[in-house]
């Protein structure tokens, strides 16, 4: 890569890889801007981790996944097909780097940083799903009328608490009642006998995500974004004054390019100075039919698992697996969920499991994502959001899209730099 001057002008043409939530909110708004985009995913809209994850729009709770807790788990845990946070033994020198990074941000005061680098974020990301519907995007973020965290316990919903009252100094604000089991099971009849505590949560939605990055990317093309499926882009080269993006069918050459291929981030973007891993934090899900669909979502944090209504049935969702992202679905991660899942909710068919799904979250050591200039001016990242790139995809691409028509820092982004 040369050492190219930062170009004098806003890009008036750009490449974006990854049509996720991210990569698709950053088109959506350069288009807006007037920017001509086109989107290249290797696969297809909502292909990765955009499809069956568990749709929570919840910046209330949109915390580093590096946190004390993680340290808690003994290497025999972690290594258990059955843990919810899942390391296959690896001599993969990459794993090992992004783990003992990982491990050394697992710390109060890393948690507490990083916190607070998110919330001005978190602060703005209902708003941004808001701001996509007004300007086209058809399908609708629902209100969580319910929102629970489920324990079996007082004792294990200590730790949410403690959680809570540490977001709360960070400076974020979430409104949530204490009830016990009889008081949850009143507000979700879903919920069985064995639950004895439960916080609920106020002011979250939820979304059926795979539907929603489908109708992102139509308001898209509805506005002249040109996305091109089964594309998957081999080579980014910065030719000083363009940026040339090599695919198996040809090459273009635009303005600048946005790298928003979640865990495959690090695959084009090292060659720009992003040396930080951006590691695949693999999540597994299906849905099953339930006698009460829940009014929305509910979360058994012992047990990692999420689950949330998507019209007639039931997603269950859960699983951090490090692991390479490309990995077949493991049934052993399937029949964790399931076991864990099945005393805790009432009158779900576990057993009637359709839409068996495994997906890659980008996570990095840190828990902050990656958004910004890299080590090119007209090569930017998006990625690295861990759990919360649905969340936090739509802001992100807004705030990043000021950033590339302006030429100006977006103060909220400082943070992310994709070359810390």
């Amino acid at each position: 890569m040369s050492n190219p001057a930062a170009p004098a002008t806003a890009p008036r043409d750009v490449a974006v890889v990854g049509a996720g939530m991210v990569g698709l909110a950053t088109a959506w708004h350069l288009r807006q801007q007037g920017v001509e985009v086109t989107v290249h995913d290797r696969v297809g809209v909502a292909a990765g981790a955009s499809w069956g994850n568990a749709g929570w729009l919840t910046p209330g709770i949109a915390t580093p996944l590096p946190e004390p807790a993680v340290l808690r788990y003994g290497v025999k845990a972690l290594v258990s097909p059955s843990s919810p946070l899942y390391i296959p033994p690896s001599a993969d020198p990459r794993l090992i780097r992004f783990l003992l990074g990982f491990a050394r941000h697992s710390t109060a005061k890393q948690w507490r940083r990083a916190m607070g680098a998110l919330i001005a974020v978190n602060g703005q990301a209902l708003a941004a799903f808001d701001r996509l519907a007004e300007g086209g995007v058809a399908e609708p973020t629902h209100e969580a009328k319910s929102f629970l965290a489920a324990y079996r316990t007082a004792a294990e919903r200590a730790t949410l608490l403690e959680e809570i009252e540490q977001i709360h100094a960070a400076g974020q604000s979430i409104e949530f009642d204490v009830l016990n089991g009889d008081d949850a099971r009143e507000v979700e009849p879903a919920l069985s006998g064995e639950i004895g505590a439960a916080i609920r949560l106020h002011g979250q939605r939820f979304i059926n995500p795979g539907q929603y990055v489908e109708a992102l990317a139509a308001s898209a093309r509805s506005y002249g974004v040109r996305i091109v499926e089964n594309s998957d882009v081999l080579e980014v080269v910065d030719l000083g004054g363009k940026v040339r993006v090599v695919t198996a069918h040809g090459s273009t050459e635009h303005d600048a390019v946005v790298l928003a291929s979640g865990a495959h981030l690090n695959t084009l973007g090292n060659d720009f100075g992003i040396k930080l891993v951006v590691q695949a934090g693999r999540g597994y899900s299906f849905s099953v039919p339930i006698e009460h669909v829940p009014s929305g979502p509910v979360y058994f944090p012992a047990q990692r698992v999420a689950c949330t209504p998507l019209g007639d049935r039931l997603r269950v969702a859960g699983m951090m697996e490090f692991r390479e992202p490309g990995a077949p679905l493991d049934q052993r991660r399937i029949a964790a969920i399931t076991a864990a899942a099945r005393p805790l909710l009432r009158g779900a068919d576990l057993d009637d499991r359709r839409d068996e799904w495994v997906g890659s979250r980008p996570c990095t050591r840190d828990g902050l994502p990656l958004i910004g200039a890299t080590a090119s001016p007209r090569v930017f990242a998006a990625g690295g959001h861990g759990m919360w790139g649905i969340t936090l995809g739509p802001v992100t691409g807004e705030l990043l899209a000021r950033r590339m028509v302006t030429g100006r820092p977006v103060p909220e982004l400082a943070p992310f730099d994709p070359l810390r």
